[in-house]
């Protein structure tokens, strides 16, 4: 556990076992942030790298006839839900004494590590792809990171930071297993939200899947210690022009099958090749919810149609809505149930898409 590595032998992704979850009486209610759900992580944390991530509210809103409750995870010190990743992730790396990171990142993630690195005293290296929003790339260079911007695809700055993981610790937010340690947080905080129950459903944009196996595992220990009775319906919303999770979940198989990709303005779920593939699928299955495509143009309509009731999100954060309204449309969801859709980001992180829409 406190050997400094981020892949397995095998060349795959390592997890942490499956532990047994924590009661409401082992929440620390003297901490609002993550950190009240410290007991749950399988390592002792003696310092822990926070900037007040954690704890984001849920607002309610009716779509279609059914009401959802949309978990505002933007409520972070870099605007997204990374944070929460980050913030366990590199509080456990400064813990065992590393003293520089590498990271790969449309942008999210890559502010979210140099941010907590930036806190943590360490150096931080992001590759990002050059198609990346200049906002986000803004947001990884004021935290002192040094970036390096990658030709071509999302899939070619991930290849070059295996290359680079030679040289200094990959501390991927896709690759490592306390970042999941962290985003299973986001289970607990519903749980706890929610008057210590689990909703019917919960709705997430996934690229690579950390937030999908963050709830999974999170709602699993749950349901192992006792403190909620069923898991939550996961539902994992993909943009169309890139949803290889959904093709795969489709073809009814826990392996990637051929499809094909195109530009999204969700670029931050635009993953042509999630690396935890089955334990994504595996975790949606055991919920027995499902994977959910939706196009650019329903993601359009959903990002403008939650600005009108006051939430402005980037594009890459409305694919959850829009999946949840595809969702009640079809009768899938109903009222009378309960369902939390995360929103990952905010609007700010990507004004240009909002930009153009106004231009003259």
């Amino acid at each position: 556990m406190n050997e400094p590595r981020w892949r397995a032998e095998s060349g795959s992704p390592l997890m942490v076992e499956a532990l047994a979850g924590i009661s409401r009486d082992e929440i620390d209610r003297s901490c609002r942030s993550l950190w009240r759900y410290a007991a749950a992580l399988p390592v002792t944390i003696a310092r822990p790298v926070s900037l007040g991530e954690g704890c984001t509210p849920m607002v309610e809103r009716k779509v279609g006839g059914a009401t959802g409750l949309f978990k505002l995870e933007w409520f972070s010190p870099t605007c997204s839900f990374k944070d929460k990743g980050a913030a366990v992730m590199v509080s456990f790396l400064h813990q065992l004494g590393i003293p520089a990171i590498l990271e790969d990142s449309s942008g999210n993630g890559g502010a979210a590590i140099a941010a907590y690195g930036a806190a943590a005293g360490m150096r931080v290296r992001i590759l990002a792809p050059e198609s990346a929003s200049p906002a986000k790339i803004a947001q990884m260079q004021v935290f002192g990171a040094e970036v390096q911007l990658v030709p071509g695809p999302r899939d070619a700055t991930e290849r070059e930071a295996l290359r680079q993981a030679e040289d200094i610790f990959y501390a991927s937010h896709n690759w490592h297993p306390f970042f999941l340690q962290g985003t299973k947080m986001t289970a607990y905080e519903i749980w706890e939200d929610l008057g210590f129950r689990a909703p019917d459903n919960v709705i997430i944009t996934t690229g690579a899947g950390s937030n999908v196996l963050g709830c999974d595992i999170g709602f699993s220990e749950l349901l192992a210690a006792g403190q909620i009775d069923r898991l939550p319906r996961l539902f994992g919303a993909q943009p169309a022009n890139c949803a290889p999770i959904t093709a795969s979940w489709q073809a009814d198989t826990f392996d990637p099958v051929p499809t094909e990709v195109a530009p999204t303005i969700a670029e931050g779920a635009s993953i042509r090749y999630p690396v935890r593939l089955r334990e994504v699928l595996t975790g949606i299955r055991r919920s027995g919810g499902k994977m959910v495509a939706v196009t650019e143009e329903q993601i359009t309509a959903a990002l403008f149609d939650l600005a009108a009731s006051g939430l402005f999100v980037e594009p890459t954060s409305a694919v959850a809505h829009a999946a949840f309204q595809r969702l009640v449309e079809a009768g899938e969801i109903r009222e009378g149930e309960t369902t939390v859709i995360l929103l990952t980001g905010a609007g700010v992180k990507s004004p240009a898409y909002v930009q153009s829409r106004f231009a003259a």
